[in-house]
């Protein structure tokens, strides 16, 4: 039977989690959303298994230096089983909350190697890597994926296999991997799976906000929710899901506070060996998320995606969020702003979440 899952922040809400993004969700990522809420679990982002692969040390330090008093689970991208159970068994030996095995990665780099989200179409290569995985793992085992590759021809097979594995908590992200983040979420394909499986389910995909969040769960009866680029806009979200769920006024973030927050995610990720430009670039990263909820015209994403010094960058944040410091950042994006970015360099899609 599935393991308990470890205690969440809030008995008796739903469970929340924030999603292994690579790239982004480093401990430093981390650190950042424990400041303003952590959530019930974190995920790292994956462990590239491979023959010669070993325990990357950057991903490794979210596991030994975690601070945020919340488990961490260690994900896992490959195909090679006996390098999967190799890198499981060495990652056992360090404080996780389990296993994760990542069958959803959108990225076609990936999913051409036939890892990640290339795995759904082949339903006995997954069979084999959960037994053996399954076998391995003393501790919980758990599985990330979509619900298809082009289609869901194979959805409720890899759903009985999950079963069949014992498997102890599914994130399930509710689009194929052809339909990357673009279009509607399929969120009855997340309930059905909530009545098929017999662990919990996080349901993953456009979980935008607490009221967003309440939406998705009634919808899909899950577990609790995982919210991976909506929490790089807003690192409130988890707590404003907790105070929504138990009936609690939920806060109101102001302009003031992103500039603030923008403030120490500068702080943090700042590594004065790296040109300028590269820092200003892994900035916008960001900010092409948080300047959805910053004006409705897109004034702030034109304007930062312009910058090419620092200087050029905290200007625009300085004249966009202090100008007004008390008006309400908003809750859910605004209509029509995405976080594309236009000049060469700057950074937006997020693989994993």
């Amino acid at each position: 039977m599935p393991l308990p899952l470890p205690l969440p922040l809030s008995p008796g809400l739903a469970l929340t989690a924030l999603a292994p993004m690579q790239d982004v969700t480093d401990i430093r990522f981390m650190s950042v959303v424990a400041h303003y809420g952590s959530p019930d679990y974190f995920f790292t982002e994956y462990f590239r298994v491979y023959p010669s692969s070993g325990l990357h040390k950057h991903i490794l330090r979210s596991i030994t230096e975690n601070a945020t008093d919340r488990p961490v689970f260690a994900q896992l991208i490959g195909e090679s089983i006996p390098d999967l159970i190799r890198i499981a068994r060495e990652l056992s030996q360090y404080p996780i909350a389990g296993i994760d095995l990542n069958l959803g990665c959108p990225a076609p780099r990936i999913y051409r190697k036939n890892v990640g989200g290339g795995l759904l179409r082949d339903p006995d290569k997954i069979d084999a890597m959960l037994g053996a995985l399954r076998e391995a793992v003393d501790g919980r085992l758990t599985v990330k994926m979509r619900v298809g590759f082009e289609d869901t021809a194979n959805f409720d097979r890899i759903l009985d296999l999950i079963n069949h594995h014992h498997i102890d908590l599914l994130s399930l992200h509710g689009r194929t991997v052809r339909e990357m983040y673009h279009g509607a979420v399929h969120y009855d394909l997340i309930a059905h799976a909530v009545q098929r499986v017999q662990c919990p389910v996080l349901a993953n995909g456009n979980v935008t906000s607490a009221l967003a969040a309440e939406t998705v769960l009634a919808q899909t009866g899950a577990a609790g929710v995982m919210i991976g680029r909506a929490a790089i806009r807003n690192p409130w979200i988890f707590q404003q899901t907790r105070q929504w769920l138990s009936g609690q006024p939920v806060s109101i973030i102001s302009l003031a506070d992103v500039r603030g927050y923008i403030d120490r995610l500068r702080t943090i990720m700042y590594v004065p060996a790296i040109p300028e430009r590269a820092r200003v670039n892994h900035m916008k990263m960001y900010l092409n998320y948080i300047g959805q909820g910053v004006d409705a015209a897109g004034a702030f994403l034109t304007e930062m995606r312009h910058a090419r010094t620092e200087a050029e960058l905290y200007d625009a944040c300085d004249r966009h969020l202090l100008t007004e410091p008390d008006r309400a950042f908003a809750s859910e994006p605004y209509p029509g702003l995405t976080a594309r970015p236009n000049r060469e360099g700057d950074r937006a899609l997020v693989v994993g979440g």
